[in-house]
């Protein structure tokens, strides 16, 4: 395979980090770029759903069982796992596209059981839990650019942590054990470790051209940070 079929073995493609300036402020912008446009994506896609007619329906049949709910977290795992896979690929940028499109799609559809629901509890929940993800969101990724640190250690507290929370999870499914406000909280905890762990990436160890495998990364982290802060404010609200 040549280097113009797999840009990410060419010379030329170094770390973010190793770039000249202008590349590396080239790179930064182009990932914050698609980050805003996969949550204006995101945002469309919501508004759609929920003021889709039968939106009900869909709600009762995703959770409307104890393992439905279960089936729909492990179909999410794969379709991530496939996104993650396509927004790295080397080889295309529309297969990159269509990686950071279909995580989008995915995050868009298991997010409607609990915007539906927040809604029906207080329609002003969603925009100001929204709010809050993007202050703090934007705390975060202004402690990492100021500072430069690289936060790349955090990397197996973050899995382990993210396994330990997916199988208390599973486990509170099948118990039918409600996982109370101080998960919720440690779950927030998480979230900004994410953060903080993939906006150092962009910074350290992603490559000139990685601006969707980026995007993607930190969306996801924005997103599951949104979904426990909503969590929070809907506990507050009850």
């Amino acid at each position: 395979m040549s280097y113009a079929e797999n840009p990410y073995q060419a010379p030329q493609y170094t770390f973010a980090a190793q770039a000249a300036e202008s590349e590396r402020a080239d790179f930064i912008t182009k990932t914050y770029t698609h980050l805003a446009g996969a949550i204006a994506l995101f945002v469309v896609l919501e508004a759609v759903i929920l003021n889709t007619p039968g939106v009900e329906r869909l709600v009762a049949t995703m959770i409307g069982g104890r393992f439905s709910w279960l089936i729909v977290l492990g179909l999410f795992m794969v379709v991530s796992w496939i996104a993650n896979s396509w927004a790295t690929s080397a080889v295309s940028l529309s297969t990159q596209y269509m990686g950071l499109g279909l995580y989008v799609v995915a995050e868009a559809i298991i997010f409607t059981p609990l915007l539906f629901i927040a809604n029906i509890i207080d329609p002003a929940i969603i925009p100001t839990a929204g709010a809050a993800t993007l202050l703090l969101f934007g705390v975060l990724t202004a402690v990492v650019f100021i500072t430069r640190k690289d936060f790349s250690f955090m990397r197996s507290a973050l899995m382990f942590g993210g396994f330990a929370a997916m199988g208390l999870i599973v486990v509170a499914i099948l118990t039918g054990f409600t996982l109370g406000p101080i998960f919720t909280v440690a779950m927030i905890a998480l979230a900004c470790g994410y953060i903080l762990y993939d906006t150092s990436n962009v910074l350290h160890h992603y490559r000139i051209g990685q601006h969707v495998a980026a995007a993607l990364a930190l969306f996801a982290a924005v997103a599951l940070l949104f979904w426990y802060i909503l969590r929070l404010f809907m506990a507050a609200r009850d």
